[in-house]
């Protein structure tokens, strides 16, 4: 759960950050946010997670 916030907090920055400086219009930031809660209910929704988790996995583990 820890991960999924942080996540969402993230992409919410990165979001902002384009609508800010990039140029990115609220309604481009509104239909990545409704295709981000279709794609939540979809079938590929565990695929994503598994993936997100590993990648957080290996980012996790490299030792600096």
């Amino acid at each position: 759960m820890a991960l999924s916030i942080s996540a969402v907090v993230l992409l919410a920055i990165i979001v902002f950050l384009l609508i800010r400086k990039s140029g990115l219009k609220g309604g481009h930031a509104v239909v990545c946010v409704l295709l981000g809660f279709y794609i939540a209910s979809s079938s590929i929704a565990p695929t994503i997670s598994d993936l997100t988790s590993n990648v957080a996995g290996m980012i996790g583990s490299i030792k600096f």
